[in-house]
């Protein structure tokens, strides 16, 4: 018998998000029934305050408690909410039990906030499947609104595009912000049943996308993108596919390897990729030139590790993932093997973090480091003003030019000194350094002239009356101070702790950082 996937009518769809409207079915509208505490709870997998804050909700608390809490509803109200269910239970969006309606898969409230140069936000609704541990353990279960999906979201560099590709699109996130700034959008994945919750995602929010079947490049061979972004199956282990939305069936991270060595063929000259990935530290190699070794000609790169973990917790945290009980019998052999693959790999950890690409003709920079501090509201502004910063330095590549350029000390810098006791009495200086505060904490450490050069970048001069006037209060020579101070003001231009005055942003920049995702309920 073949499985019929899970479907509406473009006209049906349609109707269902009117009711969903009416409804007050958003995440702003579920936010103000369940009120703050009971909200949380609900994210914390904690249902019974939401259902109790729902009880008087009407329509809308019969939609919460159908499709977030997974309750059963009469079906007199599930009809005044939705309507006419026939096309809902046939689309096997819906299922009729004896005592009552439930939902057969997880509709959730999702939504972008409203842009930085007063676009209005956006509501829509993520089709996927349930979230029980029973149903993360099918092979081709389709994942809803997770933390990568978000992370993503809020890393992706928001500039007017013609073309968005989403590639292994799953329940259709990147797509549907990916279409609040790109004129056409094309989403991808390997599995029919992603595509077609995909597609209930997209036709409920009354967003078009060019859904498209096959592995990695083949739906969109020949083509080129003004922006990629993607999710791709990146959790490194045996060459298997356990859950298709995780596993590449490539040993390792062969797979992310391959990516970044083609991807670069789906852009257009300027054109940006923006993805996760996990790599292998491995024993005796260098993670920095592995991943380094794995980019072709012609990219500028800025890969972030976010994070490192052991193999043992990497295994457990998939594990969980799949709804596995990591102490059960099956998780305990399908630890075995992973664990022993690692070994005989000399794994000895996985990092985790944003990998960002963009196509260039002019000399590349390639840039991997390690990401410290909080991500805040998130890396989109970061990642938007690294590309400005990379073009602005690569347009000042000669001393002179630099040298000629005024300078500005980001707002958020902070100078930091941490002294030890003198044993001869009060304290003695260890370090200086300066940080940005909030986002990415990037920091340096500076001396005295360093420190004092910075204070003195108002904007007003040229870095190179600084540097004269500093040679000449700190009695160096000006040659000396010049070769010791322009490297190290690129990497604090590069950092954003000194922003350039002329010529910034880049020229051909558009407008800047993403809106921040609104959601998902729950």
């Amino acid at each position: 018998m073949v499985d019929v996937l899970p479907h509406l009518e473009r006209g049906q769809a349609e109707r269902v998000r009117g009711c969903l409207l009416d409804a007050g079915y958003t995440p702003d509208g579920v936010r103000a029934l369940l009120g703050g505490s009971a909200h949380d709870a609900l994210t914390r997998g904690e249902p019974e305050p939401a259902a109790r804050a729902s009880r008087d909700g009407g329509e809308l608390g019969t939609l919460v408690r159908l499709f977030l809490l997974e309750d059963t509803e009469p079906e007199p109200a599930v009809t005044a909410a939705l309507g006419d269910l026939d096309p809902l239970l046939e689309g096997r969006v819906l299922r009729r039990t004896p005592d009552g309606i439930r939902a057969a898969l997880d509709v959730r409230p999702y939504g972008e906030g409203p842009g930085s140069e007063g676009e209005p936000g956006a509501d829509w609704w993520v089709v996927s499947d349930l979230d029980s541990p029973a149903a993360r353990q099918d092979r081709d279960h389709v994942t809803g609104v997770g933390g990568a999906s978000l992370t993503l979201a809020a890393a992706t560099v928001r500039r007017p595009a013609g073309s968005l590709l989403d590639l292994g699109t799953g329940c259709g996130v990147q797509a549907l912000h990916g279409s609040r700034h790109a004129v056409r959008v094309v989403a991808t994945d390997v599995l029919p049943r992603a595509l077609a919750l995909a597609r209930l995602s997209f036709d409920l929010s009354g967003v078009d996308v060019d859904l498209r079947e096959g592995p990695w490049f083949a739906p969109v061979a020949g083509e080129r993108f003004d922006h990629v972004v993607s999710n791709p199956p990146f959790v490194p282990g045996p060459p298997r596919v356990d859950y298709v939305y995780r596993d590449s069936g490539q040993a390792g991270d062969s797979a992310l390897a391959a990516l970044l060595g083609e991807l670069p063929g789906l852009l257009t000259e300027g054109g940006v990729a923006q993805l996760l990935g996990s790599w292998l530290h491995v024993r005796g190699e260098d993670w920095p030139d592995r991943v380094r070794s794995w980019l072709p000609d012609g990219v500028d790169a800025w890969i972030l590790q976010r994070e490192v973990v052991d193999p043992a917790m990497h295994v457990g945290t998939w594990q969980r993932d799949a709804g596995l009980v990591p102490s059960s019998r099956a998780a305990r052999e399908q630890a075995t093997g992973w664990l022993d693959w690692m070994e005989s790999e000399r794994v000895e950890g996985v990092g985790f973090g944003f990998l960002l690409l963009r196509r260039t003709d002019s000399e590349p920079t390639v840039v991997i480091e390690d990401l410290p501090g909080e991500l805040g509201e998130g890396l989109g502004r970061e990642m938007t003003g690294w590309l400005d910063r990379i073009d602005w330095l690569r347009a000042h590549s000669r001393d002179d030019d630099l040298l000629g350029a005024r300078l500005l000390i980001a707002p958020e810098t902070v100078l930091e000194s941490a002294s030890s006791v003198d044993p001869d009495g009060g304290w003695a200086e260890l370090t200086t350094t300066v940080r940005r505060w909030g986002g990415p904490g990037w920091e340096h450490q500076v001396d005295g002239p360093a420190a004092a050069l910075l204070a003195g970048c108002r904007g007003d001069l040229p870095l190179s009356e600084l540097i004269a006037l500093l040679s000449f209060a700190h009695d160096r020579p000006a040659d000396a101070l010049t070769a010791a101070t322009l490297p190290a003001v690129r990497e604090l231009v590069r950092h954003g702790l000194l922003l350039p005055v002329d010529g910034w942003p880049h020229p051909t920049a558009a407008r800047s950082a993403a809106a921040a995702p609104a959601g998902p309920v729950g």
